[in-house]
């Protein structure tokens, strides 16, 4: 396969989603089925293999974002039906004040994102934006997009995120001095990509569709006797706090040990989201008053939006397999090889052309930098450390419709496709952009 029938055919692939859902208003999960589909047969697939690979990709994306959806969603049900989501919602605003609520979702981000996968964290944090929009009368743009800013950069550019872990073995880089310039740069393209996008960006996106996600907590009125904030933050974060005690098992246990596999167990996403989550139906649930049987009915009635957010996240995880099965990534990312530019320039290339190619970010900086890490080891002057920032950076580059997350952005924001464009891809864009751009000026200082 040529490359430049790849890149059209990629192009074609991307135009006729955006023009089937949004001109044709077309169902979603058929569209990215059916040309996911043609695709690969145009590609010259055998069509007894374009269904199975279709299936392989998104069975291997809802096997992690499924559970981690469901759990989250659950999660968040109980934090706003107890009130927890409007008692911290309400001491951000009285702390941070209503014009830096955007400031205070980024920082939280950043916090949260550390340990945690950046779908982990969206449905850790989205019920909160969507309390503290709605009690504060901010758009829900505002809130939540400096979130997703900071929740992008944290899994990108700074360990402990496994992308991360495998660039640094490629690259031979040094853990904490990528830490210390993943933090000291991804900070401010954070800001830039979060609230001072975010600012730019509201008022030119009015959101117009019913959001039924949204609705789940912020449809009642505020309880008058609200959970205590420090164990309502203590719900929320831990999850957090157990996959941070997994990720540092090996510093403080002997490994395979009875007490290391039990910390690394708990410490599992799925284990440490379900552990939580049974955790919020005593503290938020029957320690408040709730009786088992309404617990239950919370549980049950807020899976019901979020079915068509898991069938587009794997729709979006069989597009991106479909890309790669039939060669048209593989064929694209040769191209970039060839191509004669400086290694941190290289490196970002390869990642954000693999990004478009296949969807995941994670497969596009280990791609990059399985690629890109045997030409460092043979040239001097390029600092490892932001080789891995740098490939980071590019694997979030356009926030492409075959990535899982922009469907997850778009449904949990209400946003049409066009909107999720303009507003999600661009932002995943600035971050890319500005992350090659900080490295190519540390790369003068170090």
């Amino acid at each position: 396969m040529t490359t430049t029938f790849a890149i059209l055919l990629a192009t074609a692939a991307i135009v006729a989603v955006v023009v089937l859902i949004a001109r044709f208003r077309l169902n979603p999960f058929i569209v990215l089925f059916s040309v996911s589909l043609l695709l690969a047969l145009c590609a010259g697939m055998p069509p007894n293999q374009v269904v199975a690979s279709f299936e392989a990709g998104a069975g291997h994306v809802l096997g992690h974002v499924g559970t981690i959806i469901a759990l989250g969603t659950m999660l968040g049900k109980m934090l706003a039906e107890s009130g927890g989501a409007d008692r911290i919602a309400l001491t951000i605003s009285e702390r941070a004040g209503r014009q830096r609520i955007d400031w205070a979702m980024m920082v939280i981000g950043l916090l949260v994102g550390l340990p945690v996968f950046f779908e982990v964290g969206v449905v850790l944090l989205f019920p909160l934006a969507f309390v503290l929009a709605a009690r504060t009368d901010t758009s829900i743009l505002r809130v939540a997009l400096p979130m997703g800013a900071a929740l992008s950069v944290t899994h990108a550019m700074i360990p402990p995120h496994p992308a991360t872990l495998l660039a640094l073995s490629a690259y031979h880089a040094n853990t904490g001095t990528t830490i210390f310039w993943g933090v000291l740069l991804g900070t401010p393209i954070a800001a830039i990509a979060g609230p001072l996008f975010a600012r730019f960006i509201s008022p030119r996106v009015p959101i117009t569709e019913t959001n039924a996600l949204a609705a789940q907590f912020v449809s009642r009125e505020i309880p008058a006797d609200l959970p205590g904030f420090t164990i309502t933050v203590l719900t929320i974060t831990c999850p957090v706090i157990l996959m941070l005690i997994g990720s540092a098992a090996d510093l403080f246990t002997t490994p395979k040990s009875m007490l290391n596999t039990f910390l690394h167990f708990i410490g599992n996403t799925d284990i440490a989201l379900l552990l939580a989550t049974v955790m919020s139906f005593y503290v938020l649930g029957l320690a408040r008053g709730f009786s088992r049987e309404t617990i239950l009915r919370f549980t049950n009635e807020c899976l019901a939006p979020t079915a068509l957010i898991m069938l587009l996240v794997g729709a979006g995880g069989g597009f991106g397999r479909e890309l790669i099965d039939s060669g048209v990534s593989k064929a694209i990312t040769d191209a970039a090889v060839s191509a004669h530019v400086p290694l941190l320039i290289l490196a970002w290339l390869l990642a954000a052309i693999v990004r478009v190619a296949c969807g995941s970010s994670t497969v596009a900086m280990s791609t990059a930098s399985g690629i890109a890490g045997p030409i460092l080891a043979h040239s001097q002057g390029v600092s490892p450390e932001l080789m891995v920032i740098a490939t980071g950076a590019g694997s979030v580059a356009f926030g492409p419709m075959n990535d899982a997350g922009f469907w997850q952005m778009k449904e949990y924001l209400g946003l049409t496709v066009p909107q999720t464009i303009k507003t999600w891809s661009v932002l995943e864009t600035i971050i890319a952009v500005l992350g090659l751009t900080f490295c190519l000026g540390a790369s003068l200082i170090i």
